[in-house]
């Protein structure tokens, strides 16, 4: 909570966020002071009302929904019968005519270029500058550091550089030199010195001379040369001169004299305020607000340690070169950064309103990161364009898109910027979203874009959504359910049908497993076959890896041939995940539940003990796995299905909570990752003690009666507790 407010208007505002916003955010953008916070002023009172006014109908919806299913129970699901209820209720709106998107002023990134796409959270600087500056990747270490190549026969990786491996890299990269950028004849492996560029020509015969777009320079000698495929650059770095930090420190292994490979990666980045950072006051809303404004105005900085030396981490310059015709140009030297904002769910204390209650959270990120963003249209160091793009999520349907589209209406006002200037990315993880996608995509037809899916909020969703009606089966088969690849291939054909081909990007959800690295380039290269011009990815080297997707696969060629297949049924998409008659041993049930706990626990510990929002969390087998928000959300969310239809018992998930609080903290203990925050204190010491335990504990069973299933308020709530 803050520790002092200071009254503006009607607002009373933290005097840390005041001072903030008036002598760090304002300054430099011509708005004064007296227009933002009146603006925000009346703008908050004035909107207030009708996100509490959306919330409750959710619940009323929930309620419904809920006697509907409780009124069936145990009889099979009348697919017509329900669909005309959901009508009925207001759930599902009528589809209107055929219509196509009209965002105009979109940065290339987003409209013509498909890529990775990375989500890093506000609060950390550090990784938010390594994810602005995974615009650009090393092949190599990419490679090498990964288990894309194989530790066998004498290829392991160690602390000393290993030339077996390091062999094996280059081989591999010459494959995908041979792939994406071939030669008329021969091999790239085949090359024995550094091509020549004379008369800005180069002396290589490629099969399609026109993917040599450019070359660099270092001291007269040769540096790079640039080359593009699918609108994606290659560009192959030289050390002529021996001054680079190259990728084989003993020297150069290859006999082309080729000392890396550059992929441009991740096109795109999300700087996240919301599942991936928690943030539950004033200091903490303002450590993200600092941040991002650092990097909307190119000066953000942070201090790291490599190989035991000190230095300075900044955002990358842009990358030069010259022409095949001789001119001199650029390519951005960072991912154009997106911002997902809070939903419409959470308040937060930083200001409250005349009636004492907190601000909704959405709307004062609204104000605060897109009053940051103008700063980026003097240097032009993030849009080209002058936009501003903020990912929406957790929106429930088309009215909830419309609100967000009149509060993006105000905030443009008050600011005095352009109508449209800010761009809205629909997250599609919400029951409700997805069935009424086209209608919440028409609600932001001149402003969308961005639609994409999120497997675990949306499941956790389902979930909660259809909570009276049945056990919900195994949360390990949810994926191969009718309704997944209903959802998945809906998203996809409501996006092409809207126009979204070549003005907006169709997204996929996250590769979570940041240490499998050969699974990802074995198995998301499906994200661009299912016409994804973009896909999540936990890491700038995965972003790397999965680049190697987007060159293999032209998206928007798949995208003309997906916009002629047969659209995903609804019915499909709301086909109830449930078992009605569940036949799962005592064991099978034992190992659900503690997978489950363990996940719940491992994450919940770091969120509130160490305010830690989103990281590499060890699961069960001690395999590492991004976890933020959402995959508590659907953990919870089927402990509490399974403990309401009675699969298990209060006291039997008790002790399984405690059996693997006991695991978690083993696992944290030994965990590296956490050093640098407060000492790790046991959840298993003193069970009644340990805030974190007793809010991983209300997270189940409580689960029903949190809104949409979320897990935000116990979370706040209990981290606001730790923070006294």
């Amino acid at each position: 909570m803050a520790k002092k407010y200071i009254l503006l208007g009607k607002l009373s505002i933290a005097s840390e966020l005041l001072n903030f916003v008036n002598n760090e955010l304002l300054p430099g953008t011509s708005i004064a002071k007296k227009r933002f916070w009146d603006g925000l002023d009346k703008c908050a009172h004035e909107l207030s009302t009708k996100n509490k006014n959306l919330l409750e109908f959710r619940e009323i919806l929930q309620k419904k929904i809920d006697i509907w299913h409780r009124d069936k129970r145990g009889k099979k699901i009348n697919s017509k019968k329900y669909l005309n209820f959901l009508k009925e209720i207001g759930y599902l709106k009528k589809e209107g005519k055929k219509f196509q998107i009209k965002t105009k002023n979109v940065d290339n990134e987003i409209s013509t270029i498909a890529g990775p796409q990375l989500v890093v959270p506000v609060m950390n600087a550090r990784y938010a500058l390594n994810a602005a500056n995974a615009r650009w990747g090393s092949l190599y270490n990419a490679l090498y550091g990964t288990d894309v190549i194989s530790d066998s026969n004498g290829a392991e990786r160690g602390k000393k550089y290993n030339f077996i491996r390091g062999e094996k890299v280059i081989k591999y990269a010459k494959k995908i030199l041979d792939s994406y950028v071939p030669l008329e004849k021969g091999s790239w492996k085949d090359i024995k010195k550094i091509p020549e560029v004379k008369n800005n020509q180069i002396n290589l015969k490629l099969k399609n001379p026109k993917q040599f777009v450019g070359y660099s320079k270092k001291s007269k000698n040769l540096s790079s040369l640039l080359f593009v495929n699918n609108n994606l650059h290659i560009d192959i770095i030289f050390d002529a001169d021996g001054t680079l930090e190259v990728f084989n420190p003993k020297g150069n292994q290859d006999k082309a004299a080729i000392h890396d490979i550059f992929l441009e990666s991740a096109i795109t980045t999300i700087i996240d305020h919301e599942d991936s950072v928690a943030a539950v006051d004033a200091e903490d809303k303002i450590l993200g607000y600092r941040n991002w404004l650092g990097l909307m105005k190119g000066n953000l900085q942070a201090e790291m340690q490599k190989k035991g030396k000190k230095f300075i981490r900044q955002l990358n310059p842009d990358r030069e070169y010259i022409s095949s015709n001789g001119n001199k140009f650029k390519l951005h030297g960072r991912a154009l950064m997106l911002n997902r904002n809070v939903g419409h769910l959470m308040t937060n204390p930083s200001i409250l309103l005349k009636d004492g209650s907190e601000i909704p959270e959405g709307i004062m990120d609204a104000f605060i990161t897109t009053a940051a963003a103008i700063h980026d249209f003097k240097n032009k160091g993030n849009s080209r364009t002058n936009s501003v793009y903020i990912v929406k999520p957790k929106m429930h349907g088309p009215d909830e898109v419309a609100f967000t589209n009149l509060i993006f209406e105000k905030v443009e006002k008050v600011l005095g910027l352009k109508q449209n200037t800010i761009k809205i990315g629909i997250m599609d993880e919400e029951r409700r979203t997805t069935v009424n996608l086209k209608e919440c995509i028409r609600a932001v037809k001149n402003r969308v874009v961005f639609i994409n899916t999120g497997f675990l909020d949306r499941t956790g969703d389902e979930m909660h959504t259809s909570m009276e009606a049945g056990p919900m089966i195994k949360k390990g088969d949810m994926k191969s359910s009718k309704w997944i690849a209903a959802y998945e291939n809906n998203n996809v054909d409501v996006g092409l049908a809207c126009g979204f081909s070549g003005i907006a990007q169709i997204g996929k959800g996250m590769w979570a497993a940041p240490d499998k690295m050969a699974d990802m380039v074995s198995q998301k290269i499906n994200h661009p076959k299912a016409g994804a011009n973009c896909a999540w990815v936990p890491s700038p080297t995965a972003a790397t890896l999965h680049a190697l997707h987007y060159h293999q696969i032209n998206v928007f060629t798949e995208q003309n041939k997906l916009k002629n297949r047969t659209s995903a049924k609804i019915s499909d998409i709301l086909k109830i995940p449930i078992t009605f008659r569940p036949n799962w041993s005592i064991k099978e049930i034992a190992k659900e539940l503690e997978n489950n706990a363990q996940g719940i626990l491992g994450y919940v510990v770091r969120w509130i003990d160490q305010g830690v929002g989103c990281s590499k969390v060890p699961d069960i087998n001690n395999i590492g796995l991004m976890e933020d928000r959402a995959t508590l959300r659907i953990s919870s969310q089927h402990i509490t299905n399974w403990l309401h239809h009675g699969i298990c018992s209060r006291e039997r998930v008790l002790k399984t909570m405690k059996k693997m609080a006991k695991v978690v903290d083993k696992q944290n203990i030994r965990d590296p990752a956490l050093k640098g925050y407060a000492s790790y204190r046991t959840m298993s010491d003193n069970y009644d003690k340990s805030i974190a335990f007793k809010a991983a504990c209300e997270l189940v069973f409580y689960g029903r009666s949190q809104p949409s299933g979320y897990t935000e308020p116990i979370l706040h709530l209990n981290r606001l507790l730790k923070k006294i």
